[in-house]
């Protein structure tokens, strides 16, 4: 089988610690910028950040000419919405609240092409090359890197299930919701949260997937390398920006 055409997948894949930025600032040239800092991935946030199809492709372009690997976060999970990311050249997905083994194996068909799946065939798209790559509906499968985000109760008491599904890279924890899911909303710190949070790490390495997470604390982050997870966002572009701007101004008052 060809390798996949995908640096994130192979890294995970070989178990290499990855180091994230989350991008919300929906400006190509900030994510330039941020894909020259030295972060293995950097996040193109479309659930929590108001990025749309065509500022995403413009992120994508901007990313691509430097050694950080862009991971696309849609808003829903939608076949529909991820064709159309795949077909703008995305590799990497990170999909938001998957809570059954049902709708995990439904996004993994989202992102295969028939008889693998129910994607649609497009040749004239930007992940082909604009019908220049020959093998690009050979490997294209094999290069989709597919990862489900495990935020609620009820997708922790479904992640065994939901490991368990071929075709999913990784699962993400993502704390806030998570925290909202237990009723601690808010609060992704409280002890309750933490102590679910490390359990389900566990449980996703013990199934062979890739675990990740984000914390902007770099202790908590830190802490849930040292766990085992294997992708972890350590920061987010825009509270960079605010808290850099804050103590400037407080600096000078």
């Amino acid at each position: 089988m060809t390798p996949p055409n995908n640096p994130f997948k192979v890294a995970l894949t070989a178990g290499r610690k990855q180091i994230g930025l989350w991008l919300s600032m929906v400006d190509p040239s900030l994510a330039e910028v941020s894909a020259t800092a030295g972060f293995d991935w950097l996040l193109i946030d479309g659930e929590h950040a108001p990025n749309d199809l065509r500022s995403t492709l413009a992120a994508l372009q901007a990313i691509a000419p430097y050694n950080s690997q862009p991971v696309v976060r849609p808003p829903r999970c939608d076949a529909s919405l991820i064709k159309q990311l795949l077909d703008i050249g995305a590799q990497t997905l990170l999909l938001p609240m998957v809570d059954t083994e049902e709708q995990a194996r439904e996004m993994v068909s989202a992102t295969r092409y028939p008889p693998n799946g129910i994607r649609g065939v497009g040749s004239a798209t930007r992940a082909t090359r604009w019908a220049s790559r020959a093998d690009y509906f050979e490997v294209a499968d094999s290069e989709v890197c597919l990862l489900v985000q495990a935020e609620t109760t009820a997708a922790l008491s479904n992640l065994e299930a939901i490991c368990a599904v071929d075709g999913i890279d990784g699962v993400f924890i993502g704390p806030s919701d998570l925290a909202a899911s237990m009723g601690h909303r808010g609060k992704s710190g409280h002890p309750d949260v933490q102590v679910a949070i490390e359990r389900a790490i566990h449980a996703i390495i013990a199934s062979g997937k890739a675990a990740g997470t984000v914390s902007p604390d770099p202790e908590r982050a830190k802490r849930y390398l040292d766990l085992g997870c294997t992708f972890v966002a350590t920061g987010i572009d825009i509270l960079l920006f605010a808290h850099a701007a804050r103590n400037l101004a407080a600096s000078f008052r």
